[in-house]
């Protein structure tokens, strides 16, 4: 059983089903292996808990607004 894990920042329930219908289905296709047989585990992270170049995720977004 393949497991895939996504660790992001905040994702609505929307994206997160799309991302996990879509993951499986990519997955299922280049694998050659059945979608049932995926395990997909989204883990979020808060942005002050991600860093890029140096500064936080939260210091981005306020940056670009």
């Amino acid at each position: 059983m393949p497991l895939i894990t996504v660790e992001s920042g905040k994702l609505t329930k929307e994206q997160k089903a799309e991302l996990i219908k879509k993951i499986t289905e990519t997955a299922s296709e280049i694998m050659n292996i059945p979608d049932d047989f995926f395990f997909v585990s989204i883990k979020e992270l808060s942005d002050e808990n991600i860093g890029i170049g140096g500064k936080t995720i939260d210091k981005i977004k306020n940056e670009y607004r």
